[in-house]
């Protein structure tokens, strides 16, 4: 596990996918994610082998509170690609509904896992694809942790009857101090 205070990032679990599949069919958490049906165990088993077959490309983690041990969100580094040295960034705390949190566990989260990405795996960027109505992970990703805004992707996804932007951000390892 790697440990902050608050909260520790630890390997998913295969007992942690009803948790994980009922946060993600939260309606108000699916609209932010590129995968907007409703999902059911075996997608999420689906998934979790998924993860198992590429573990050189992809390390998605379970934040757990430390005080007692309760899974209360996930975050990775997906898609690795090592001779560019970047990866994709997935986060959400699923707890109570909250998305982004203000108890400190998506911020201590996202510092352990950037610390591991820039610190361990040797990553020159992590970067994310948002919808320009996320305005939670774009206030929180830019400014808590200084990703910039490389560019959009016109009308890339449909939501709520009308075509929304993705904002494409990143944080490249020269702009980031390790914990």
């Amino acid at each position: 596990m790697i440990k902050g205070n608050i909260v520790g990032l630890r390997a998913l679990e295969k007992e942690d996918l009803a948790h994980l599949r009922d946060w993600r069919n939260f309606t108000d958490f699916r609209k932010h994610f590129r995968e907007v049906r409703e999902l059911n165990l075996a997608d999420q088993e689906g998934w979790f082998e998924h993860l198992q077959k590429t573990k050189n490309i992809n390390f998605m983690f379970g934040i757990e509170r430390l005080e007692d041990g309760k899974l209360v969100g996930a975050c990775g580094l997906l898609y690795a690609n090592w001779t560019a040295r970047y990866a994709d960034v997935s986060f959400y705390i699923g707890d109570q509904g909250a998305y982004v949190d203000n108890k400190g566990y998506a911020e201590e989260s996202i510092r352990l896992m950037l610390d591991y990405g820039f610190g361990n795996l040797n990553l020159n960027k992590v970067w994310m694809e948002l919808y320009e109505f996320d305005h939670q992970k774009l206030d929180f990703f830019m400014n808590s942790f200084g990703f910039k805004k490389d560019g959009h992707l016109r009308q890339n996804c449909f939501e709520g009857g009308r075509y929304w932007d993705s904002h494409i951000i990143s944080l490249l390892a020269e702009e980031y101090t390790l914990s």
